[in-house]
């Protein structure tokens, strides 16, 4: 009776596993629904201050260390991936911004959810009794990369990313969590061995130690879910990135060699380049009012840092430039209706220096009503020894 038992679980499972597939699910596996040992870490992580801003990791904390206390009765949870394209994104200019790979296209959200909408639909009907379950994407208090784990789908590398071992690290997860009997998967293990790439390549130093991140030093973290100022000390360090980052997934080995075999080569349309935005000219994004950032960000990711994050994103990126010629559209963002913009922009400014970029600096002061832009604007002209230009080839 037993072994006819699991034969009946093992063959729902390799269902399921091939219909997931079917789908466009690149990654599938099948992890316990128990306690998870990540919420130790996530609660040292969270004592030492590295979320930042993102307060929404301190609640529903019994949620995130057991499965079941999102779906009672739950017994397995099914792990997905979904791969976003592996190739490089089109080379940026010198007066053009990047977006971390995931970013190009469509908000992923979207599909992933009505995939998994789909596939729980059919596991429902193939079930022998109705099932309980709820699917999800990354919005939910899931420890998904520890899950995901388990599942066999990769492990959790020194980045924080999850990376397969075939398949390397540029994919999205999903899950969903049922009541059903799945045969389970066999856990992944640690393959990043002594490399430390993505400790070294990390420009602001997030990666405070292998599998630890600051997010607050985070470029992904700093031009995303920061609302406010970004730290003057991290802004040299964030190039020309204005939304996101890839830079410890670009230096990975497992990324290098799953590009070599192709892996990941199969994209989602909606997750490709999105015209305007392949690479965006950071002169045109911090000319967007609001209805033009609307347009061209509607049902994007950059909707989330709202148009007053991705300006000012932009205006740090063209102060990292090095470029005269965006002295004159740092200069008109000068009178943006948004005091963030501002401030930024005056920062931009005083870190390409010459005599145009001191003249609209001190244009500004006089009429400058917030006393944080007003700091921003002495302090850029606090910089300029000389009238020299300090411009770079």
């Amino acid at each position: 009776m037993a072994a006819d038992v699991q034969d009946e679980r093992s063959h729902l499972t390799q269902r399921v596993q091939q219909r997931a597939r079917e789908l466009g699910f690149d990654l599938v596996g099948v992890a316990p629904a128990a306690p998870l040992e990540g919420d130790a870490f996530l609660t040292r992580w969270l004592a030492l201050g590295y979320a930042g801003e993102m307060g929404y990791l301190h609640r529903y904390r019994d949620r995130r260390r057991d499965p079941r206390r999102l779906v009672p009765g739950a017994r397995t949870v099914l792990c997905l991936g979904l791969h976003y394209g592996a190739e490089a994104p089109a080379e940026a200019g010198p007066l053009d911004g990047r977006l971390a790979r995931y970013a190009r296209g469509d908000d992923y959200h979207d599909l992933f959810k009505e995939r998994l909408a789909e596939l729980w639909q059919w596991m429902a009907r193939e079930a022998d009794a109705p099932p309980v379950g709820r699917y999800f994407v990354d919005t939910a208090p899931v420890l998904e990369r520890e899950l995901a784990g388990l599942a066999g789908l990769g492990w959790r590398g020194k980045n924080t990313c999850l990376i397969n071992r075939e398949e390397g690290s540029w994919f999205l997860l999903g899950e969903i969590v049922s009541s059903l009997e799945l045969e389970l998967s066999e856990p992944a293990a640690d393959h990043c061995g002594s490399c430390t790439r993505c400790l070294d390549a990390c420009p602001t130093g997030a990666l405070t130690e292998p599998y630890v991140l600051d997010a607050r030093r985070c470029i992904s973290y700093l031009t995303i879910e920061l609302k406010g100022a970004i730290p003057a000390a991290l802004r040299p360090g964030m190039g020309n990135w204005v939304l996101g980052c890839d830079l410890c997934q670009e230096v990975c080995p497992w990324n290098e060699r799953a590009a070599r075999r192709g892996a990941g080569a199969r994209r989602e349309p909606s997750l490709g380049p999105r015209e305007g935005l392949d690479p965006p000219g950071l002169a045109d994004l911090l000319a967007l009012d609001r209805e033009s950032f609307n347009a061209l960000f509607r049902r994007h990711p950059g909707k989330r840092p709202k148009r007053r994050g991705m300006l000012r994103n932009a205006a740090v990126a063209l102060g990292n430039s090095g470029r005269p010629e965006a002295v004159p559209v740092l200069a008109r963002a000068l009178k943006d209706e948004e005091s963030l913009v501002r401030g930024h922009a005056a920062w931009a400014l005083g870190q390409l220096g010459g005599e145009e970029a001191r003249r609209a600096l001190e244009a500004a002061q006089p009429a400058e009503a917030d006393a944080d832009v007003r700091r921003e604007i002495d302090r850029a002209l606090d910089g300029f020894g000389s009238s020299e230009p300090r411009f770079t080839t």
